[in-house]
């Protein structure tokens, strides 16, 4: 075996051990965010998803499989990303105000019973802390999925929010298993909405 293959190798056995110790400590935390969502579906409400830089892909993946479909064809469901809106993210960005990315349009379109969703792999977190506090403002619940445990969003977090932690990850580490979590998400929302 070359030292490439065995790389790649042990890229493959640290990605298996990562996905057993995830869904060995994350199961019943997945299951009551997806509680939460599939609540606030029922209630008429919508999902509004951020995130930043590469995890904006996961926030787009989970938009669109609530849009279109998951695993069954069945009604769309209301789901926004925020990030997927390049003009009025430059726009909100060019006059300065890169921390109220998001929050500015949580503010414009989130209510009551609608679910903010934050999918936080590393980095830049200003403008997701103050999208939180924009959809406690406005009554949302939050559902954070997180690269690492304990972090400043954790602090922010209301008694009826829900926070799927990894095990403090690289961002390499952690986008596969967050495909992994936001899969089980979208299953889990299609099951007890339409069964199957």
């Amino acid at each position: 075996m070359s030292e490439h293959e065995a790389l790649v190798t042990q890229w493959f056995a640290a990605h298996m051990e990562h996905t057993a110790e995830l869904a060995s400590t994350t199961a019943g935390a997945i299951s009551k965010a997806a509680d939460a969502l599939v609540s606030a579906l029922l209630m008429d409400g919508k999902i509004i998803a951020c995130a930043n830089g590469n995890a904006n892909v996961l926030a787009q993946y989970f938009c669109t499989a609530l849009l279109n479909r998951y695993e069954h064809d069945r009604p769309a469901l209301p789901a926004i990303n925020l990030g997927a809106d390049a003009t009025t993210y430059s726009a909100i960005c060019r006059d300065n105000r890169f921390n109220d990315t998001f929050s500015r349009q949580v503010r414009a379109i989130g209510k009551p019973d609608d679910v903010l969703l934050v999918i936080v792999d590393d980095g830049h977190k200003a403008n997701l802390i103050q999208a939180i506090q924009a959809a406690h403002d406005r009554e949302m619940k939050v559902v954070v999925l997180s690269a690492k445990e304990k972090t400043d969003i954790t602090s922010l977090l209301h008694a009826d929010d829900h926070e799927v932690a990894l095990h403090n990850l690289d961002p390499s580490q952690a986008t596969p298993l967050m495909l992994v979590v936001i899969n089980a998400l979208c299953g889990l929302i299609e099951r007890k909405l339409f069964g199957g």
